[in-house]
Formats: C-alpha cells, structure tokens, sequence
C-alpha cells in the first residue's frame, strides 16, 4: 500500500490513459473523440513529467559546490514542445469535424461512414454507366 501512495502519479497517468482510450473506442461523436485523445494525451504528458522529476532535485544552475543533485529539464521541454503541438492537432481536428459536419450534416461515425458507403455505392454505378457510352 506504501508504493501506491508514493507512486500516485503514476496511478493517476494510468487511470487517465484508460479513460481516454475508453473514450476513443467506445464513443461514436467524433468531437467526443478528440476530448479522448486530449485525455490520453494528457496522461502521456503528465507520465514524462514525473519520469523527469528526481527527488531532491534542484533546477540545473551551476554552483560552486559540487555535490548538488540536478533535475534534468529536457523531458519538460519537451513537454512543451508537446503541448503545442497537441493544441495543434487537437485545432485540426476540430477543422476537420467541423468539414465533415458541412458535408454530411452529421459527426457521428456510423451515420457518416454509412453515407459515404451510400455515395460509393451510387459513384460504382454511374462510372459502369459512363464506361459502357465511351
């Protein structure tokens, strides 16, 4: 029980993780699978985070006094560096449903795939068509 209280942050990334993951399987709204991929993502983050906070650490500035334990900053940078790129995505995303949504007058999965599979179905025939005149 002692491991589960220090490592709480771990815990936490792995509850996070399998709420997203849940989200992005079982939800058919494609806004709502871009909130579950954000979750993941966050929980991604917030696992590179505590891998790269050391106990007694202290912020990577020289001193005179050479026995002094340091964090290493790079995993937050490159956490940063992640954020914004999230946000990116996460904005292309939401473009992206937000076209579908122009096209098929729905953003749920199953009513799209199954207009798409409509208009396919349609497309076959007319190319048959047009093939047969040339």
């Amino acid at each position: 029980m002692t491991v589960l209280v220090e490592n709480w942050n771990y815990l936490v990334v792995i509850c996070l993780m399998m709420g997203g993951l849940f989200i992005v399987i079982s939800q058919n709204n494609l806004v709502k699978k871009l909130v579950g991929l954000a979750i993941f993502q966050t929980s991604v983050f917030l696992f590179y985070i505590s891998v790269g906070k050391i106990a007694g650490g202290t912020a990577p500035i020289l001193k005179e006094t050479g026995d002094l334990l340091y964090s290493n900053p790079l995993p937050h940078v490159l956490i940063l560096t992640a954020i914004v790129v999230g946000v990116a995505t996460t904005a292309l995303g939401l473009a992206l449903v937000l076209r579908i949504n122009a096209g098929f007058g729905s953003i749920e999965d199953d009513e799209v795939l199954a207009m798409k599979a409509e208009d396919g179905e349609v497309r076959g025939r007319r190319g048959d068509d047009t093939g047969d005149q040339a």
